[in-house]
């Protein structure tokens, strides 16, 4: 427990934070690394580079800052970055390791604005939440449907749309008495040519049994200055009869079951864990009323069509349209307005930039009483207002 002094410094921190959290982070990560290379082992370079990972941290610690007199209030944001931890192996013995180099980067970023009463301050909050992380993370490890890396087998890998690829994997042991949970995550650890870490990536789900293999889609990432490390390799390098180390299944976006409509909205390769839901709705409650959006580059780009048209064909479907964005204007907040009923679950998968721009329309919309719960290609907190 924090004493009053503690979390007023905190506080009026604040607006600091604000206005230089990204460059605190950036510090952080950057001396971080100089001073343990190791950790490379398990953080994602590429969000490091495109500026995603130093967003998302600014944004935890902004939020913890704001909320510090009742830490509770960010308890949803510390269990979806719990599962991340957990599926990336992060342990307890991390977290003085990044508390040093935080308060160290504070310090750097801020000079003589950082004082004494200040730092100490935020040592002391950093126990406080650090414990709270830790916690969490504990029960799932505990909670892991198995622990630490484990090797499974590709039996299959087969071409589900342009430049994307489906991986069955196979460890009989592990498998024989998993349930899987729609929406959720498996992550990839690799050892890619050339390179001196490890790379681990996350990848949904995109079916729900699990007794022929878990099965995850990987979209080949070359666009842009940056290019897919762990999605190259996989497609270049792993193929039937390879093995991958996988963690247990991870993650928070899942399927809340109800009889109110639910609204499947994806982009791209975004429809991996979304696929998975649709199973899962139709296999439960196929009464329920469903609404199906994709939106894609076009009919080559469009991955998974003969399993989604199969499982719509199961399900009580109120609307289902495919948007090719090369042929039709993008989807925008006149267009959901049409589609969206009231009291409707929400659930958006794809791209940072599709996660943006989704969110924002559905905020403009009439309807009321509309819930959204979204999984991003990418840390999630960078796109969290807090």
């Amino acid at each position: 427990m924090l004493d009053t002094q503690t979390r007023d410094i905190i506080k009026a921190t604040v607006p600091a934070l604000e206005a230089h959290g990204t460059t605190i982070t950036k510090t952080f990560y950057r001396n971080m690394f100089n001073d343990h290379p190791e950790l490379l082992n398990i953080f994602n370079k590429t969000n490091q580079a495109r500026g995603q990972q130093p967003t998302a941290l600014a944004t935890t610690v902004l939020a913890a800052a704001k909320h510090i007199d009742n830490l509770e209030a960010i308890l949803d944001h510390v269990i979806q970055i719990g599962h991340k931890h957990r599926a990336l192996e992060i342990h307890a013995e991390h977290y003085p390791i990044v508390g040093k180099h935080l308060l160290g980067a504070i310090k750097e970023v801020l000079g003589d604005a950082a004082t004494p009463e200040i730092l100490d301050a935020w040592a002391k909050a950093y126990a406080v939440i650090a414990d709270a992380f830790i916690g969490v993370e504990q029960q799932m490890y505990d909670n892991a449907a198995w622990q630490g890396f484990q090797a499974f087998t590709v039996v299959e890998k087969r071409q589900v749309g342009q430049d994307v690829v489906e991986f069955t994997v196979q460890n009989a042991d592990l498998l024989a008495n998993l349930a899987i949970t729609a929406g959720q995550y498996i992550t990839v650890q690799v050892q890619p040519q050339n390179e001196p870490n490890l790379a681990l990536r996350h990848y949904s789900l995109c079916a729900i049994n699990p007794q022929h293999g878990l099965k995850f889609a990987v979209k080949r990432d070359n666009q842009g200055e940056f290019k897919g490390l762990v999605s190259n390799h996989l497609h270049d390098h792993v193929n039937v009869g390879d093995t991958v180390k996988l963690s247990a299944p991870a993650g928070d976006f899942v399927l809340r079951q109800s009889d109110d409509p639910v609204v499947f909205i994806s982009a791209g390769v975004g429809i991996t864990p979304i696929l998975a839901m649709l199973a899962e709705q139709v296999k439960v409650n196929p009464a329920r009323p469903v609404i199906w959006l994709h939106s894609t580059r076009n009919a080559q780009t469009q991955a998974f069509k003969a399993e989604v048209d199969a499982l719509l064909a199961q399900a009580n479907v109120q609307f289902n349209e495919t948007v090719y964005t090369q042929e039709s204007a993008r989807i925008d907040s006149a267009y959901l307005n049409k589609i969206l009923p009231a009291n409707a679950q929400v659930y958006l998968c794809g791209s940072m930039d599709f996660m943006r721009t989704m969110t924002a329309h559905i905020k403009q919309l009439d309807q009321e009483n509309i819930t959204v719960y979204f999984e991003p290609f990418g840390p999630k907190m960078s796109l969290i207002e807090v």
